[in-house]
């Protein structure tokens, strides 16, 4: 980019901001505060809100700059991680670590956490962020460093979901790509052996003689659970495609090694939403053949979810065919890997859905995160699970769901609030650091103009 171009860019985005800030000053006191948003992924559906000024953040969705040399890359905090992706694959670099899913935002992934098959080289998303540019609940328009007058808010900024500002633009650090990713996917009896191969992995950076760039999990049966070993690569005896008829998550199970470009890679999960379009029909090879392939990708399938859900279609059809209740168990939480084993056997007995993601991960950092306390240096295992699963007779909603809460917790873990929660307001504060979050929302949103995080990730207000 020239020097002209880079100041134009500058300009235009200085030019948004004070069109945001004028926006937000605009909205009458005490008016809630809601961004326009094209995309989410969030899981807490509530009843529909009451007509309200939306603030307009659709400038805030590109990236801005990538350095090649410096190895970074500036994006607006909507912008998705398809995007951001794309913009840094075409100079051979990546983010360190990349969500799952296409439309993840940036800012959303730093503000609401995030994970990945990188993380137990590279942490979380927000630990590869050097500058945030903020929006803070009080109008203010900050950037927070680790290392200036708001390096409290940097810290504290993971895990507060929007609710002491939103993040206008991010910048963070990018590591090298080949061209190509070898899969290699070792088969474990049981969780056990699984926790003892993830060891292995998080101490040698490797499994079975294959170097671990990249590395997750996928639990079929208590005595079927794959660990996936990813290796950067140039060259490929073949190369596989999950966005045609195949099925990635299939593929797991057989044959046991396999090669990707990186780009599909990175998006090998979203075709199929990780397991979850087999509700809508499309892993049916005739149904397949005829569902575009632009529409199989996760924000398609989460659409329609909110479609059902806000009409009640699946209820009101499983009460017309004398089916039980269903539980939606929608969750991602993370457990240390010593107790990992256990956590699996508690899930499978008392849950009992299939498959069940598995991602280790690592912290970057030597200091904890304040709104999300895990150990510098110790390993866990991020679970993800999500689908329904029958209610037993005279059990109401949230039964499994209060379930896990109290084994995560009792297990030393931690659960991520982009779906429901069930706690009480003591236990979420204990859960989720109360009162480093009270003093930032003092100093940054003093006047409550933003929903608290209990108000807006468990209440629902």
């Amino acid at each position: 980019m020239t020097a002209a171009a880079d100041q134009a860019v500058t300009d235009a985005h200085q030019a948004a901001v004070d069109r945001l800030r004028r926006d937000y000053e605009s909205l009458p006191p005490g008016a809630p505060v809601r961004l326009a948003k094209r995309t989410s992924n969030l899981f807490r559906f509530r009843d529909p809100a009451p007509a309200a000024p939306r603030l307009d953040v659709s400038a805030f969705g590109a990236v801005l700059r990538v350095d090649q040399d410096n190895r970074t890359a500036t994006a607006g905090g909507m912008t998705t991680y398809e995007d951001l992706a794309d913009a840094t694959l075409r100079h051979g670099l990546m983010p360190l670590v990349v969500p799952e899913l296409k439309t993840i935002t940036l800012g959303g992934a730093v503000t609401g956490l995030g994970v990945e098959s990188t993380s137990l080289r590279n942490g979380l998303p927000h630990e590869s962020v050097t500058a945030m540019e903020i929006l803070t609940g009080d109008g203010r328009v900050v950037t927070a460093t680790e290392d200036n007058e708001h390096h409290e808010l940097f810290r504290g900024f993971p895990n507060s979901y929007g609710t002491l500002g939103y993040a206008l633009t991010l910048t963070i650090e990018l590591e090298p790509v080949q061209p190509l990713v070898h899969l290699r996917h070792f088969r474990f009896a049981s969780a056990n052996a699984a926790a003892d191969a993830i060891a292995e992995l998080a101490q040698d950076h490797s499994y079975g003689g294959h170097q671990a760039d990249f590395a997750d999990g996928t639990v079929f049966a208590p005595d079927e659970i794959y660990l996936t070993v990813g290796a950067k690569t140039d060259t490929a005896p073949w190369r596989s495609d999950y966005t045609g008829q195949d099925i990635y998550y299939r593929s797991i199970r057989g044959p046991r090694e396999d090669f990707l470009s990186i780009r599909d890679y990175l998006w090998r999960w979203d075709t199929d939403w990780f397991w979850c379009s087999r509700p809508f029909g499309v892993q049916r090879p005739a149904i397949r053949r005829l569902w575009p392939r632009k529409y199989r990708r996760s924000d398609v399938y989460r659409r329609l979810v909110a479609f059902d859900h806000a009409r009640g279609l699946t209820r009101a059809l499983d009460a017309r065919r004398g089916r039980p209740a269903r539980e939606k168990v929608i969750q991602d939480v993370e457990i240390p890997l010593d107790n990992t084993a256990e956590f699996l056997g508690f899930f499978a007995e008392r849950v009992g859905m299939s498959p069940v993601w598995l991602c280790p991960l690592r912290l970057r950092s030597q200091q904890p995160w304040p709104l999300y306390q895990m150990r510098p240096g110790e390993t866990y295992v991020n679970v993800g699970f999500w689908g329904a699963v029958p209610l037993p007779p005279g059990r109401d909603d949230g039964y499994h769901n209060r379930l896990i809460e109290e084994k995560v917790a009792a297990l030393g873990g931690h659960k991520g609030l982009y779906s429901t929660s069930f706690y009480s307001e003591d236990e979420f504060w204990q859960h989720y650091n109360g009162l480093a979050y009270a003093a930032l929302k003092r100093e940054y949103d003093p006047d409550g103009r933003l929903a608290g995080l209990y108000d807006k990730c468990v209440a629902g207000r």
